[in-house]
């Protein structure tokens, strides 16, 4: 059952992000910074990203949700492919995150400040994002890594996001970050509904042991949780924070025609789960190479 149910009109708005001393790290990766045309997806949801930088608008009558914002720079892709789309940024009522690291809510405070929409995250994610990434377990070494945002609402596990029409279900999938999560949706077309997942992939960043991860005592059992978790979820189509995860770019080119069936891929999504449960298990096990995705490099942040 829902727990709760979080109404746009109930949220109270609480005023201007908090603009403190942020230094993003170097974006060495090019397909994080590399525009991508924006496209529909499904139905009511389109992808506004980079080449890789996974971010999702759902729009309504109502106004729109914007899940992920990339890095800082990523600001100008979004706002041009929003109004490519033919949207407006300013219809924008409801900001959501897939994990709170810098390459995911890089340009959120901006964003925030550009369209008053209200930020929601996930309840274990809410210090990061008010600290600017100070308080990650991992990341935390790099300082304040995007401007703070104060969120105006938190989340659990179950609960559901209302904004006209749109209906989201926000699922608690941690370890990559306390607070990472996915989303399970309706969309619909002129031919059928989808169910959708937007899913946060659990990789392991950090080359530490988890009993060394003295921040995050409970890591290996969140991972061992969330990979459970996301093996047992029904949905039509799926997508992720990441373009990369989901093979994007064997699925659909810029110019291609309308075609959700493009992102169904059942058989993808398992096998990047499978890939990642033996990352984990070698993690456990004391074996080398035990991050799934090297620190030093960021790329899967």
């Amino acid at each position: 059952m829902l727990r709760n149910i979080l109404l746009i009109s109930s949220l109270l708005f609480s005023g201007i992000p908090s603009y403190s001393q942020a230094k993003e790290p170097p974006v060495t990766n090019t397909a994080w910074t590399q525009p991508y045309p924006a496209f529909r997806i499904a139905g009511n949801l389109y992808y506004v990203g980079t080449y890789d930088l996974g971010c999702y608008l759902i729009t309504s009558s109502k106004g729109h949700i914007l899940i992920n914002t990339g890095t800082a720079a990523s600001l100008k892709q979004i706002q041009s492919g929003i109004r490519d789309l033919g949207f407006k940024l300013k219809d924008i009522r409801i900001l959501l995150t897939t994990q709170v690291h810098y390459d995911h809510v890089g340009a959120m405070a901006k964003l925030k400040l550009l369209t008053g929409a209200k930020m929601l995250v996930n309840q274990k994610d809410s210090g990061v994002l008010a600290d600017g990434g100070r308080s990650d377990y991992e990341l935390g070494k790099l300082g304040t890594s995007f401007h703070p945002v104060k969120p105006d609402g938190v989340l659990k596990d179950g609960d559901s996001i209302r904004l006209g029409d749109i209906k989201m279900v926000i699922l608690h999938h941690p370890g990559h970050t306390k607070g990472s999560a996915s989303y399970l949706l309706e969309v619909k077309d002129e031919n059928r509904n989808y169910r959708v997942l937007i899913a946060n992939m659990p990789t392991i960043i950090s080359d530490r042991k988890f009993s060394d991860i003295h921040s995050y005592p409970g890591i290996a059992t969140d991972f061992a949780y969330t990979l459970k978790s996301m093996k047992g979820l029904q949905f039509d189509l799926w997508v992720a924070s990441h373009a990369s995860q989901f093979g994007l770019h064997s699925k659909h080119k810029p110019g291609d025609a309308y075609d959700p069936q493009a992102f169904a891929d059942r058989q993808g999504y398992d096998d990047e789960l499978r890939e990642l449960q033996e990352s984990y298990d070698k993690k456990m096990n004391g074996r080398s190479g035990t991050a799934a995705y090297s620190p030093s490099t960021f790329s899967y942040l």
